[in-house]
């Protein structure tokens, strides 16, 4: 299991690799662009080349994620057409940096209702791998359910991926902050969870888990991370994660809120600790 936290990417993915060493990462996230805008983002060749070589070399792992903004169900074609660009220039951006998967959040149906955002988020989705050929997989993220998320639970993302004309170019990356917020998981019924997982085959293409607390409580669909064991979901069931078996080949990455990157460091230290209690 590969034990990580998300990482700037201002100084470049070299930069980025060898920060992920100082906190004791054996794995690390980074945005392809800003988070919060689509403006177009030019690759630095030479670094991402660096940073490939140091992180094999080092047996670290790299995943990507896509800016927020993105909508996959957008209504408005115009939109829809930025998304598409913009998505397109991710997976791209992941491929130069050698990530196995480009984390994406499933859309919105903005009023238009779940079935037509179902629909239209498989039609963006087609449009999209239409014109993708490279090796890194779109890994779509489950929600928390605010407003008019889409992709909540195991089936309909199960379903969503299906239904694509490209289903071998996508893959899925598991958050459990949004998953306990939306009320499809607690310690309870973790062991549920995860035979779901395995039984619609969910499971077989799960490339990372997103590993978060909540501040929100359980079935409040209300997406706030925490730091692991200050929140709603406490470190004894988020400790099941670390220790089931089906996941121990993945990226496990913390998103927890920090003012330092630093902060990363203890709490890489204290999951391998929640690992390895009996």
């Amino acid at each position: 299991m590969k034990i990580g936290c998300h990482i700037s990417i201002g100084k470049g993915l070299l930069k980025a690799a060898e920060k992920a060493t100082e906190l004791g990462a054996a794995s690390f996230q980074v945005f392809t662009k800003n988070p919060r805008g689509l403006r177009p983002k030019k690759i630095d060749e030479k670094d991402a080349q660096r940073g490939r070589e140091y992180c094999a070399e080092h047996d670290i792992e790299v995943v990507c994620h896509t800016p927020y903004i993105t909508n996959l169900s957008t209504p408005k074609p115009d939109l829809q057409e930025v998304t598409i660009r913009s998505i397109l220039e991710d997976l791209h951006i992941a491929e130069a940096y050698g990530s196995k998967g480009a984390v994406v959040h499933c859309g919105k149906h903005v009023g238009e209702g779940e079935e037509y955002g179902k629909q239209r988020m498989v039609e963006t989705l087609n449009l999209i791998l239409k014109q993708y050929d490279g090796s890194t997989k779109l890994l779509l993220e489950n929600t928390a359910g605010q407003g008019s998320e889409l992709g909540l639970d195991i089936q309909t993302l199960v379903e969503l991926r299906e239904a694509t004309d490209y289903p071998e170019k996508i893959g899925f990356c598991f958050d459990t902050c949004h998953a306990f917020a939306a009320g499809i998981w607690n310690q309870e019924t973790f062991t549920d969870l995860v035979d779901e997982m395995e039984k619609t085959g969910y499971l077989e293409h799960l490339y990372c888990i997103h590993f978060n607390d909540s501040k929100a409580p359980y079935g409040s669909r209300k997406d706030r991370h925490e730091k692991i064991g200050q929140g709603e979901i406490g470190s004894r069931a988020l400790a099941l994660f670390l220790k089931e078996a089906r996941f121990e080949h993945l990226p496990v990455i913390l998103e927890t809120p920090v003012e330092d990157e630093r902060e990363y460091g203890d709490e890489i230290e204290y999951l391998h600790q929640l690992k390895s209690n009996a």
